[in-house]
């Protein structure tokens, strides 16, 4: 099982980006997929998740309102565009893979490797 996560880099304060994590998943579309971050010297932080078909989204209050996760299953990828960021966003950001709607890392089963968010103020 390999969780791909690509598409960061550096931002300025207000600019957008596209997360996508790719998956090898055998029924990906199983899975609730969940995004998450971790700033250095911070504990790795719930960002959103999404339902098995896509139906229902879950975001943290820090990113509510600038945040859309987003998958398609017969790509089995799952996106997290990310618009009006701001110098706070700053992390590694990381896909994960799990059974159920969780805001906890360790009940998630399958992570990616993660991907820089840099913003600039």
């Amino acid at each position: 099982v390999q969780l791909q996560a690509y598409g960061g880099g550096l931002v300025q304060a207000g600019g957008s980006l596209r997360l996508s994590c790719a998956a090898s998943l055998r029924s990906f579309s199983n899975y609730y997929m969940g995004w998450f971050r971790q700033a250095p010297g911070k504990e790795r932080e719930f960002v959103a998740a999404i339902s098995w078909s896509g139906g229902s989204t879950y975001y943290a209050d820090s990113v509510k309102g600038r945040f859309t996760i987003s998958r398609d299953n017969a790509k089995n990828t799952v996106y997290l565009q990310m618009n009006n960021l701001k110098s706070e966003d700053t992390a590694v950001y990381y896909c994960a893979a799990g059974r159920y709607y969780y805001t906890r890392p360790s009940q998630y089963d399958y992570w990616g490797q993660g991907t820089q968010v840099t913003v600039s103020s």
